[in-house]
C-alpha cells in the first residue's frame, strides 16, 4: 500500500491528468478528411535561356536580320550588306570583317576537316578587320551555302552564337536583375554591336544607360532602366549609316516594354523596317 506521501503525489498527478484531458476535450476537433492548405510559391518566370523563350528570341532577331521568322532557314544566308563588315552570314550575322566568322570556320574545320570552307581560312585571316572580299570571291558564298547543308556546320553556328553572343548577354542581364525582355534587349544589342571596346559596343551602351538609370540589381526600376538602355542603343545605332533605321527598337522592343510585357510572353506583335510580324 502506498505511504501517505506517495498517495499525495499520486493524487496530484491524477488532478494534472484530468485537467489536461478537459483541455483537450474542449479543443475544436479537426474535421475528418479536411485538407491542409499550403500556399503554393509563385512559379518563377522563364528566362531567355528557356528553350521556348530562346526560340522567340531567335525569331525576333531573324525578323530584323533576315525579314523572316524562320531563323532555322538562315544557316546558308550570306551577303555583303554594305555596313563595312564584309560578308554577313548565318543565323546571327557572322561577319568576315569582325572575327566571329573566322572563329566559326576554324571551329567547323576542327570538327570537320576538309569541309567546303576550310580552304578559305587563310583569306578570312587576311580580311579580318576590313570589308575586303580578297581571296573570298568568287567561290566563298557558294561554299558557305554548301556547308550549310552539313549538320556539323549548323551545330557550329549554334555553339558560336551561344558562346559569343547569347550566353554573355543573358548572364550579364541576369547579374543586372533583368527580366526575360531585358535579357533579350541585351542579346539583340550584342548581336548588332558586338562586345568590343568602342563607343557603340554592347558594354559602352550599357555604361551610357547606367549614367541615367540604375539596374534592378542596384535597386533601380527595371522599366526606367530599360528605357534608358534603349535610348542609348538608339544613339549607338545612329552613329552608323547602315544601322540608322532604329525600328527594331522603336516598333519592336519598345512596344513590348510599353506594354509591360517583361516576361516576353506571346502574343507578340511588332514591326521592323516597315514589315509586320506576329508570334501567337
Amino acid at each position: 500500500m502506498p505511504t501517505p506521501h506517495i498517495r499525495t503525489a499520486l493524487l496530484a498527478l491524477a488532478l494534472v491528468a484530468a485537467s489536461a484531458t478537459a483541455t483537450v476535450s474542449h479543443a475544436a476537433p479537426e474535421p475528418v478528411g479536411a485538407a491542409t492548405t499550403v500556399a503554393a510559391a509563385p512559379a518563377a518566370a522563364a528566362g531567355l535561356d528557356d528553350p521556348a523563350k530562346k526560340d522567340i528570341a531567335m525569331q525576333l532577331v531573324s525578323s530584323a536580320e533576315n525579314s523572316s521568322l524562320d531563323w532555322k532557314a538562315q544557316y546558308g544566308y550570306i551577303e555583303d550588306i554594305g555596313d563595312g563588315r564584309g560578308y554577313t552570314a548565318g543565323i546571327i550575322g557572322f561577319c568576315s570583317g569582325t572575327g566571329d566568322m573566322l572563329d566559326l570556320v576554324e571551329l567547323y574545320t576542327d570538327r570537320a576537316p576538309g569541309n567546303p570552307l576550310a580552304r578559305y581560312l587563310p583569306a578570312l585571316r587576311e580580311v579580318d578587320g576590313t570589308d575586303s572580299h580578297e581571296g573570298l570571291d568568287p567561290g566563298f558564298t557558294a561554299a558557305w551555302k554548301q556547308a550549310a547543308q552539313d549538320s556539323a556546320f549548323k551545330t557550329a553556328q549554334n555553339d558560336e552564337r551561344d558562346r559569343v553572343y547569347f550566353n554573355p548577354a543573358v548572364n550579364r542581364a541576369k547579374q543586372d536583375g533583368l527580366s526575360t525582355l531585358g535579357q533579350f534587349i541585351y542579346y539583340d544589342a550584342i548581336v548588332m554591336h558586338g562586345d568590343g571596346g568602342d563607343s557603340t559596343s554592347f558594354g559602352s551602351i550599357r555604361e551610357r544607360a547606367l549614367a541615367n538609370a540604375s539596374t534592378p540589381a542596384q535597386g533601380g526600376d527595371e522599366t526606367r532602366y530599360l528605357n534608358a538602355y534603349l535610348d542609348a542603343r538608339v544613339w549607338a545605332m545612329k552613329q552608323e549609316e547602315a544601322h540608322e533605321d532604329t525600328s527594331r527598337v522603336d516598333t519592336a522592343q519598345r512596344v513590348f516594354l510599353d506594354e509591360g510585357n517583361l516576361n516576353l510572353d506571346p502574343p507578340l506583335d511588332w514591326k521592323v523596317y516597315g514589315d509586320s510580324f506576329h508570334i501567337g
